[in-house]
């Protein structure tokens, strides 16, 4: 195991997929917890159907992926906060508005410029071959804010998710600190859509958070074990992907899904032995 751990992490782009994963992981595990209380976990599906559009723009102008997508699905995702507080459109049908309009210029594009290639696969499936040195550094840096940020106002993420209006009337700026969650999930998003995919990013926030709902029921007990889980199941499923030569992001979705049956059955057993 030792051995095939080292052979692993002789590969530069291993240890640059590894680095950027764990630290994306980590991210969209703690945000999972508020977005899914909020019954916002499907925002994730949508920014990065958004990202996926801007990535596609970013390539036909031969501009920096990263540089062009953070800007764009940040606004996004304070358009989409938006529209569902004071618009007739709400909540899933304003995600599935942008979502699928993104979707749509995104592969116009492509289509128009470079062709519906592999680049498409790894856009929508995502690809640890697509993290370049540049990527990295960015990525680190970027997770580290988002992780800073959500550690520094934890208190208050914590009152607007579990009552805003209450929140509201102690005098907390709960259209502000949604703002903050919107903002850190765009990053996080973007970050993890060159590895995971379009498709698949948005696992990485609802799975961790449903897993540890299953036997956690304090929301600091949930967002550590979230947290735990993701880094967990996410550096397992890079280990099958090396070894089966299985897609990255299907192999980590995988593990997350044995994560969560696993929780679920222990939960079903631990209630049975208590009545």
């Amino acid at each position: 195991m030792i051995e095939m751990l080292m052979e692993m992490f002789s590969y530069t782009f291993l240890v640059r997929a590894v680095i950027v994963g764990l630290l994306v992981s980590l991210c969209a595990a703690l945000l999972g917890v508020s977005l899914v209380l909020k019954r916002y976990s499907m925002i994730g599906d949508g920014l990065s159907h958004v990202g996926f559009g801007t990535l596609a723009i970013a390539t036909a102008m031969n501009a920096a992926p990263l540089t062009v997508s953070i800007p764009i699905v940040v606004l996004a995702a304070f358009l989409l906060l938006r529209i569902s507080e004071n618009s007739k459109i709400k909540g899933d049908a304003a995600i599935a508005l942008i979502s699928t309009s993104s979707l749509a210029i995104g592969v116009v594009v492509i289509s128009l410029t470079t062709g519906m290639n592999t680049d498409v696969c790894n856009y929508m499936f995502g690809s640890i071959l697509a993290m370049s040195k540049d990527d990295v550094t960015l990525s680190v840096a970027l997770a580290i804010v988002v992780l800073v940020l959500f550690v520094l106002f934890y208190n208050k993420i914590f009152a607007v998710t579990f009552d805003e209006s209450f929140a509201k009337a102690t005098g907390t700026k709960a259209g502000l600190y949604n703002m903050l969650i919107a903002f850190l999930t765009a990053i996080t998003i973007v970050l993890g859509m060159r590895m995971m995919g379009a498709l698949l990013i948005s696992s990485l926030i609802i799975f961790p958070a449903l897993t540890s709902m299953r036997i956690c029921k304090k929301f600091r007990s949930v967002t550590i074990c979230s947290a735990i889980v993701s880094v967990i199941c996410f550096f397992i499923g890079v280990v099958i992907s090396y070894v089966y030569a299985t897609p990255t992001g299907a192999s980590v979705v995988i593990v997350n899904i044995a994560a969560f049956l696993l929780f679920w059955v222990t939960n079903i057993v631990l209630r049975r032995s208590k009545s």
